[in-house]
């Protein structure tokens, strides 16, 4: 696999992309909190399960107290009003590698735990944020989308092929919807064995997110965990009552083994 840098990846919560306002990602981290052993007497060697899951994301922003209403032709508020309102209900994060299909994705539904700005001798001004996972632990996805990606009517996008067959422990997806002008969109996951040449491409079980009326928002879905998901995903939208603009993100972990939250 070809190497890359850190260059050009993208921060996005609770449907606003605080993407140029993140100078940095302090940790990314999760995984098991601890194992037990279970090794019985009759063992030459120890045997372990893992317990609870978790994940934490922290980083460093700078001070933008902008808001959509000083910004011509933008719905999206900056980082300061996002953050410093420390909400107490959960927040949907989702730290992308890169902006291409396929690219990997840390994505967490978890607590904003604080909002520490720091001011430099100098005069410069960041703050330092981090974010405790909540039910779920932290995920690496992949992006189904192109990074942001904006459609204008009922589109179906480019497929992600995972590189293997069909799989049998389901799939959790995350979506990120950064704006929406009209009046519905349904966002879909769609597969296919054979990225739709003898195999039509069917909506993935489950695979639906809300119907979106309004954004900023933000969603996490998960499949039945014994559910078949074949190779080739990609992200379709449709509509009953149109609508003109649909920015959004969707990051998929498809599980390779069997996954319990």
């Amino acid at each position: 696999m070809t190497k890359k840098s850190g260059l050009a990846q993208a921060f996005y919560l609770g449907g606003y992309n605080l993407s140029g306002d993140t100078g940095a990602g302090n940790e990314i981290g999760g995984g098991l909190a601890g194992t037990q052993d279970v090794t019985g007497i009759d063992k030459e060697a120890h045997e372990r399960v893992g317990l609870q899951r978790d994940g934490r994301l922290s980083w460093t922003s700078f001070f933008n107290p902008e808001t959509a209403a000083d910004i011509p032709g933008t719905t999206e508020d900056r980082a300061h009003v996002v953050l410093s309102s420390l909400p107490t209900t959960d927040r949907h994060m989702m730290w992308a590698t890169g902006t291409t299909i396929g690219s990997a994705a840390a994505c967490m539904v978890g607590k904003q735990i604080d909002y520490n700005p720091s001011r430099g001798a100098d005069g410069s001004l960041t703050i330092a944020v981090s974010a405790q996972a909540n039910a779920y632990g932290l995920e690496w996805c992949e992006l189904l989308t192109a990074g942001t990606r904006t459609d204008t009517g009922a589109t179906s996008g480019t497929s992600l092929d995972l590189g293997t067959g069909s799989t049998a422990f389901g799939l959790q997806a995350y979506l990120q919807v950064l704006s929406f002008t009209g009046t519905d969109a349904t966002i879909t996951i769609e597969e296919s064995s054979d990225n739709g040449g003898t195999d039509a491409w069917a909506a993935v079980t489950g695979g639906a997110f809300t119907q979106v009326t309004a954004g900023p928002m933000a969603e996490r879905i998960q499949t039945a965990r014994n559910q078949t998901v074949e190779r080739y995903l990609r992200v379709t939208t449709s509509t009953t009552g149109g609508f003109s603009s649909l920015k959004f993100v969707v990051a998929v972990a498809r599980n390779n083994v069997q996954t319990l939250f």
